[in-house]
C-alpha cells in the first residue's frame, strides 16, 4: 500500500476503505507518511469529501490512535456534551453542574481558546487555585463523589487528531464537514460516556455561518456516534448575537454563577435549560418538558449552585468565588464604554468581531503560545432588536494596560448595524434538534 496511490484514489472522487485510511493516519503518525503526502490527502478530501462511512472510519482510527478514558467503574449514566464554539458562550460551566444536580454523572474533558472562540478550561483557570489538570483516578473519584469535573484533555487523547488538526490549520483545510465531525467525534468518543449532547453553532460569530452547513456537520456527528454504538444528540443554535452580555473568562464565569442562582440572561438560561432537558430524556428519566421543570427547579433551589461549588472546590478552587465572584475573580476595574453613533435599532449584529475585539482587549489567542488576561473582556449591553439613542453605550469594554483599546473600539463599532426600521427580524436561538 502507498500514500501515492491512496492520495490518488480520493482525488478521483473514490471511496476509500477502513484499512487505507489507517494507512495515512499511522503512517503521519510514525513519520513514514511525510507531511507534503497528508497535505495533499486533506485536499483531496477538502474537494471530493468523505462519505458517511468514511467519516466513521477516519474517526475510529484517529480515536484509537491513543488512550481511551474508561468510565464503566462510574456508576449512573454519563453525559457529555461539546459546543462547536462561539462569542460567550459559557455554557459548560452552568450544564454540568445543572444535569450533575439531576443525578447524571459527567465526565469532561475541554478545550482552550484559539481566536475568538471561547474555551472552557481558560475561564475555569480564572478561578484561583482551581486545577484543571488531575491524574485519570482523581478525576473519575471527583465524578463518583459529586457527580461532575472538568478538565484539559489529555496529551495523549486521539494525538493523530491533533497531529492531523495543525496540518489542516496549516492548509487552508479546516473548514470540510466530514474532517470536522471526524475530528470532533474522535476526540469525545475516546471518553467513555454513555450520551453526548452537541451544541452546533451557526452564524456570524461561529465557526459555522451556514444553516445548511451546521445541519449538514450535525447529521455527520450523530451517524458517526451511532455507528459507534453511542447516543448523540445535535442541537443547532444561534450564534448572530453573543450569547448571554458577558464575553471574556473571568466575566463569563460570573455570568454563569448569576445563572446558576437562577438570575443570569434569558437567553443563556434558556439555552442551559434545552440542552440540559435533552441530556436528562437521552438519558431516559424524563420528557423533555418534565426536564425543563425540574431544571428550572433546580436552580431555583439552589442544587445546581451547590453543585458547581463542590466541583470547584473538588478542583482545588476558591469556593468562595460562588458567593464573592466579583472579589475573587481577577476582573479588571478599568472599564470604558462604546457609545452609539447614530438612533435607531441594533438590527444586525457581526458576532464575530465582538469576539475579535475581546481577543484585540487580550482575552483570546491568536497562537496556542500566547498568554491570556482572565481580567479582561465585554459586557454586551444592547444586542439585536434593542432600540439605541446617539450616545447610548452599546459595549463595556473591561481593559488593561495591555489592550489595544482603539482597534477593538473599531471592531465593535463595525458590528453594529443601526437601522431606522423598527421591524427587525430576531434569529432563533434554536434552529433544529438532530435525533
Amino acid at each position: 500500500m502507498r500514500a501515492y496511490d491512496i492520495i490518488l484514489k480520493k482525488r478521483n472522487g473514490e471511496k476509500l476503505r477502513e484499512e487505507e485510511l489507517r494507512f495515512m493516519v499511522e503512517g503521519f503518525l510514525k513519520g513514514e507518511v511525510a507531511d507534503y503526502q497528508m497535505s495533499a490527502f486533506l485536499m483531496a478530501v477538502f474537494f471530493r469529501h468523505l462519505d458517511e462511512e468514511e467519516a466513521f472510519s477516519l474517526t475510529k482510527v484517529m480515536m484509537e490512535s491513543g488512550d481511551k478514558i474508561d468510565l464503566s467503574d462510574v456508576n449512573g449514566f454519563k453525559i457529555d456534551k461539546h459546543s462547536s464554539g462561539g462569542v460567550g458562550d459559557k455554557t459548560t460551566l452552568v450544564f454540568a453542574p445543572l444535569v450533575s444536580a439531576c443525578g447524571l454523572k459527567i465526565a469532561k474533558m475541554s478545550g482552550r481558546s484559539l481566536g475568538h472562540t471561547g474555551g472552557t478550561i481558560d475561564k475555569l483557570e480564572s478561578i484561583p487555585g482551581f486545577r484543571t489538570t488531575l491524574e485519570l483516578n482523581e478525576f473519575k473519584d471527583v465524578v463518583k463523589e459529586y457527580g461532575l469535573a472538568i478538565v484539559g484533555q489529555t496529551a495523549n487523547l486521539a494525538p493523530a487528531d491533533k497531529k492531523i488538526y495543525a496540518l489542516r490549520d496549516a492548509t487552508a483545510t479546516v473548514d470540510e464537514i466530514s474532517l470536522i465531525a471526524s475530528s470532533i467525534m474522535s476526540k469525545k468518543l475516546a471518553v467513555g460516556s454513555d450520551g453526548l449532547i452537541l451544541d452546533v453553532k451557526v452564524g456570524s460569530g461561529a465557526f459555522i455561518k451556514d444553516l445548511n452547513d451546521a445541519e449538514k456537520l450535525a447529521k455527520f456527528m450523530v451517524e458517526i456516534g451511532k455507528k459507534h454504538g453511542k447516543k448523540v444528540r445535535a442541537i443547532i443554535t444561534d450564534m448572530n448575537q453573543p450569547l448571554g452580555r458577558m464575553v471574556g473568562n473571568s466575566l463569563e464565569v460570573l455570568e454563569a454563577i448569576e445563572t446558576l442562582k437562577d438570575s443570569g440572561p434569558e437567553d443563556f438560561t434558556k439555552l442551559c435549560v434545552e440542552l440540559s432537558a435533552h441530556a436528562l430524556e437521552m438519558a431516559g428519566m424524563y420528557s423533555l418538558e418534565d426536564a425543563k421543570k425540574i431544571l428550572h427547579e433546580k436552580l431555583r433551589n439552589g442544587e445546581a449552585l451547590e453543585r458547581f461549588r463542590k466541583m470547584v472546590s473538588a478542583q482545588g478552587g476558591d469556593p468562595r468565588v460562588v458567593d464573592e465572584p466579583t472579589r475573587i475573580l481577577p476582573i479588571s476595574n478599568e472599564k470604558l464604554e462604546v457609545k452609539a453613533g447614530k438612533s435607531g435599532y441594533i438590527s444586525k449584529m457581526d458576532t464575530e468581531k465582538i469576539g475579535l475585539a475581546v481577543m484585540l482587549l487580550g482575552a483570546g489567542r491568536k497562537r496556542k503560545d500566547d498568554t491570556i488576561d482572565h481580567g479582561v473582556g465585554l459586557e454586551v449591553l444592547r444586542k439585536t432588536g434593542d432600540r439605541v439613542e446617539k450616545g447610548d453605550s452599546l459595549v463595556r469594554m473591561y481593559v488593561s494596560e495591555k489592550s489595544d483599546i482603539d482597534g477593538a473600539k473599531k471592531l465593535i463599532l463595525e458590528a453594529y448595524e443601526i437601522s431606522e426600521d423598527s421591524n427587525v427580524e430576531m434569529p432563533p436561538l434554536i434552529y433544529k434538534v438532530i435525533r
